[in-house]
């Protein structure tokens, strides 16, 4: 399987249309992210949970997945389930929320996710960060997905483990879902590992990459 390499990152962009779902969907990444690139700047954006307790969960579970880099978090107060009808607003926010970043990855829900929320917000990314790669990442759910990942970052089993470890520390308001267990996460990330020759790993999609052959 060929390899991209991003090269070093001092700067990475992440948004979430849920507390909770960044984490989920590449906790893993952040956690590899920070480990191979120390002072790494994340700027995170999500969607809903503002002046919640949720707010505060998300605030304490990105400070310890980026722990040895720094994280500046907006949190909105878009209603849950209602996204697709405050269009505008995080139309808005992207835009303010995108303003004087300098950087060249960007994580965010992928296109095809059967949450209205998420997929809205996968739709918007691009619009904005029209210059970057923007890699879409996986949540699990209740909903069958057609989805197929097309770039996949292996994960040691320490980092595997750390995420679930760190999920159900920070996350308590959401240990009563009967699927958000160990069980789920390292299960998701011990079949993206399969796909990929590793022993856990997560997956993403990608709308659009420049192929650059041979050095520059």
């Amino acid at each position: 399987m060929i390899a991209l390499d991003t090269g070093a990152l001092t700067e990475i962009a992440v948004l979430g249309a849920h507390c909770d779902d960044i984490a989920i969907g590449m906790g893993g990444a952040l956690l590899a992210a920070v480990a191979a690139n120390p002072g790494l700047r994340v700027h995170a954006l999500v969607l809903s949970g503002g002046g919640s307790p949720r707010e505060a969960e998300e605030r304490d579970a990105l400070a310890d997945f980026c722990a040895g880099g720094s994280v500046r978090l907006t949190v909105l107060d878009i209603p849950d389930g209602r996204a697709p009808g405050h269009w505008e607003r995080i139309k808005d926010a992207l835009a303010e929320f995108r303003r004087g970043l300098r950087t060249d990855l960007v994580f965010g829900p992928h296109r095809c996710d059967a949450h209205q929320d998420h997929r809205l917000l996968a739709e918007l990314v691009p619009t904005e960060f029209r210059d970057h790669l923007v890699l879409g990442y996986e949540i699990p759910k209740w909903e069958a997905e057609s989805w197929r990942p097309s770039v996949y970052l292996p994960l040691t089993a320490e980092h595997a483990e750390h995420k679930s470890r760190l999920l159900h520390k920070h996350y308590r308001s959401q240990t009563g879902r009967d699927w958000f267990d160990e069980r789920t996460f390292l299960s998701v990330a011990r079949l993206r590992g399969v796909q990929c020759r590793a022993p856990y790993a997560e997956a993403f999609s990608s709308d659009k990459a420049v192929l650059q052959l041979g050095n520059r």
